[in-house]
């Protein structure tokens, strides 16, 4: 494919994740950085500040594993499609796109990633007055200890089997999880991965395993 690259030869590379198909990065590529891409399977980019090649995690450790590259209908932009080991910002955020510019009200939805995103904000953005960014000061066992009270509120609910009830203190603590995650560099791929090598493991199997 005769690929469009402008007058510096570079051609722009949206990355996005594989899984949640959240767009992590824009960066560009040149010819040499592409086939590298292509030929490791992880992305490698030209970096426009520095003038020299950049694979990224070479030296932060969060390689992003190639899935596919996909080029627009003018050949002058590509999509990489990526598996990533750990977050994409330099910051230390999932994606290098957390500041929000305009949210509809009547068109925006609710999303896991979406709320994990505004969580690892808190964190690597601190806001006065944010409880998220409280539980961040405070630190892990504060974090530990509000998932143990959530957890008994699930229990506390369920067993009154109380739908309503139950409903809310599950979101509760799925909030409360989701902070924990951010806390220890979990993300939700990484739950996504564990789920998926279970579902592939026989039921019989995976119990003897739990105990």
């Amino acid at each position: 494919m005769d690929l469009k690259f402008d007058e510096r030869g570079l051609i722009p590379a949206i990355v996005q994740d594989h899984y949640t198909k959240e767009v992590l990065t824009l960066a560009y590529m040149n010819a040499e950085s592409l086939a590298i891409t292509i030929d490791e399977r992880r992305t490698c980019f030209w970096s426009r500040s520095r003038q020299e090649l950049w694979r990224k995690g070479a030296t932060s450790g969060n390689i992003q594993h190639v899935v596919s590259i996909t080029a627009d209908c003018d050949k002058d932009a590509l999509v990489v499609e990526v598996v990533k080991d750990g977050p994409a910002c330099h910051t230390g955020a999932e994606s290098c796109f957390f500041h929000t510019l305009y949210l509809s009200d009547e068109l925006k939805q609710f999303s896991y990633e979406g709320l994990y995103r505004l969580i690892a904000g808190r964190k690597t953005e601190p806001k006065e007055g944010s409880y998220t960014t409280y539980l961040f000061e405070k630190g892990l066992d504060k974090i530990l200890k509000k998932v143990g009270e959530e957890c008994t509120e699930v229990v506390i609910a369920g067993s009154k089997q109380d739908r309503e009830e139950t409903v809310y203190e599950i979101a509760d603590l799925a909030y409360h999880v989701m902070v924990l995650m951010v806390q220890s560099g979990i993300t939700i791929e990484d739950v996504t991965r564990e789920l998926e090598k279970r579902h592939v493991i026989d039921h019989k199997v995976k119990q003897e395993r739990m105990q």
